[in-house]
């Protein structure tokens, strides 16, 4: 009887495991159909399929707007944000030397006084993240539980990828670990040179491109696509806001907050541009001994503004999705090569080494301040710098990927967002960065020429492997083709912000923004270069910094909200699922005298 009744068990829990095997099954071929069913996409459209809100359900995005002459925008938000734009661009541009002095005393101003502000921030939004991903909100799907992901995993982590950290990784790979190794950070006190600088550099540097970055770029992101997806709101940054403001976010205060949003992005978008064209010049100027001047670097800003021009009127499907994925291939051919051609036992041992010592002191570099440090201040041009960029930079990211992660739940979303790139950063900065490190070890003076112009240091890398002029050719390409696909990612970013939310705004206006970019991106190099790009990025930052703190508080609310529907609707599934024997309810409730 016992043999029996075990092989009963057996043959019910193989049953079992078939079913959920075949359920599995079926919700990838659902989730596959969905990709492949979707409408084709032309920017930033949200067009939800729940109006949550009663009170304002009758709005519709961009109700408000001016319309006309190829134009569809938000009066205020438009005018506003466009018109102070337009007075730093003119001011910039009158003030001449003056501008970059003032850029210079901005910047060492802001990291005095709020460098603390960063730093705690930056904390507080990995910790908020942590928390909404391993917290019961965790199962909250984005789009409702029926909801499927409109992308594939390799186009959404392509498109994470690109609008996250593009241009900034090309940028810095090489330049960042070597500045470190030449100069440590006080807080490890250690000498240039060595072995303990060396992996000191690397700790700073995983700091500035992991967890912390991404973790701002979680919170918007969560944020938007929540209020977007799940609540019927217009996809703009304002939305997140309406468990706060409520049908306010409609007004003036709404309007606040959008033009915050755009002149953050506008700001740290013409930061990672003005990086860019400075190594696309100096990549030219290896290769081709072409010139580095800033008036070159302007020429261009405007070709290359111009293919993103084209980018932005093909649309998200046949302009941002395929330069993306088209980047992420080109980017892990480079990879690849730069890892066999270099010192690949070299570099594997070390990226295993970097990430456990990251870990190891990132409680002590997420909470260092520098406040005993005497004399300059070595954490204004690096962490406060970084903190300030994402933070400006967060809106355009966090617009795009919640355009793009709709179906996801929100752990799958968070440590999606978070990890990933996380350790794709590492392993980035890893074969570059210890490259240029080997080199610099066994005689290679790579230093100097990054102290001289940041934007060679990775040509100079690139000159001590065989295959240079190829390898260098391959990675101006991909400078450029981040620099569209930032590009264009903003400019539907800032124009869906500029119309109130609007599903589909004229071609006209997308283009705008565009050029709006790249002027703004050569004003701030003809204005100070360096320093005007970091200066712009820690400014636009602040103000943003606590309109982030209070969105954690805010999407708390919506979330809480949403887990108590969604609980309510599970029990009455399992009411409407569950046969009821009316005999003998009737018969339990005449026993106890009811």
């Amino acid at each position: 009887m016992t043999a029996v009744t075990e092989n009963m068990k057996k043959e019910n829990r193989t049953k079992q495991r078939k079913l959920i095997e075949e359920r599995l099954r079926q919700e990838e071929l659902e989730r596959l159909k969905a990709i492949e069913e979707r409408d084709q996409f032309y920017g930033l459209q949200v067009d939800p399929e729940v109006e949550y809100y009663e009170e304002i359900a009758h709005r519709e995005p961009g109700d408000t707007n001016w319309v006309g002459y190829g134009f569809d925008l938000h009066p205020q938000v438009t005018l506003v944000a466009g018109g102070l734009l337009l007075v730093f661009v003119a001011w910039t541009l009158l003030a001449g030397e003056q501008a970059a002095s003032v850029f210079s005393s901005l910047l060492t101003g802001i990291s005095t006084n709020f460098g603390w502000l960063y730093i705690a921030a930056a904390n507080i939004f990995v910790i908020a993240m942590a928390f909404f991903a391993f917290s019961k909100y965790g199962k909250i799907r984005i789009g409702g539980p029926e909801a499927k992901p409109e992308f594939s995993n390799f186009a959404w982590y392509s498109m994470l990828i690109s609008a996250g950290m593009g241009i900034g990784l090309m940028f810095w790979s090489v330049a960042e670990p070597i500045f470190h190794f030449s100069s440590p950070s006080p807080m490890f006190g250690v000498e240039a040179g060595g072995a303990e600088a060396a992996q000191a550099a690397f700790a700073v540097t995983y700091f500035h491109w992991g967890l912390h970055p991404w973790g701002i770029y979680a919170l918007v992101s969560l944020g938007l696509a929540f209020f977007a997806y799940n609540r019927g709101l217009p996809l703009t940054i304002r939305s997140v806001f309406y468990p706060i403001l409520g049908d306010r976010i409609y007004g003036w205060w709404g309007n606040i907050i959008d033009i915050l949003s755009v002149i953050a992005t506008l700001f740290g978008l013409a930061t990672s541009l003005g990086f860019g064209v400075q190594q696309v010049s100096a990549g030219l100027n290896f290769l081709f001994g072409l010139p580095t001047e800033t008036w070159f670097q302007v020429l261009l800003i405007v070709i290359i503004t111009g293919f993103a021009t084209m980018s932005v009127v093909a649309g998200l499907d046949g302009g941002v999705k395929k330069l993306s994925e088209w980047n992420i291939r080109i980017a892990g051919l480079l990879l690849l090569f730069v890892l066999i051609l270099g010192p690949t036992v070299y570099i594997l041992s070390s990226f295993f080494q970097n990430v456990g010592f990251y870990i190891q002191r990132l409680p002590q570099l997420a909470l260092w301040t520098e406040t005993y440090q005497v004399g300059d201040k070595w954490q204004a041009g690096w962490t406060v710098f970084y903190w300030g960029w994402w933070i400006s930079w967060s809106p355009f990211v966090g617009m795009f990927i919640a355009r793009v992660s709709k179906g996801r739940m929100i752990k799958e979303f968070i440590v999606g967002v978070m990890l990933l790139p996380t350790l794709l950063s590492f392993f980035w900065m890893s074969v570059f960065g210890g490259t240029a490190i080997f080199n610099e070890q066994t005689g290679v003076d790579i230093s100097r020429a990054v102290n001289e112009n940041v934007a060679t240091a990775m040509f100079e890398m690139f000159q001590n492997l065989p295959l240079t002029g190829i390898i260098s050719f391959v990675g101006i390409v991909l400078v450029v083709f981040f620099f569209v696909t930032s590009s264009d990612s903003g400019s539907l970013v800032v124009d869906h912000l500029t119309s109130g939310g609007k599903l589909d705004s004229p071609v006209p206006q997308r283009v705008f923004w565009a050029i709006m970019e790249g002027l703004l991106a050569a004003v701030l190099l003809l204005g100070g270069g360096l320093a005007a790009l970091q200066t712009a990025s820690i400014a636009a930052g602040l103000p943003f910094t606590i309109v982030l703190l209070i969105m954690i508080y805010s999407l708390r609310k919506g979330l809480h909200e949403e887990l108590y529907h969604l609980d309510a609707h599970e029990i009455k599934e399992v009411i409407e699922r569950t046969p009821i024997d009316v005999e003998t309810l009737e018969g339990g409730l005449s026993a106890t005298g009811d």
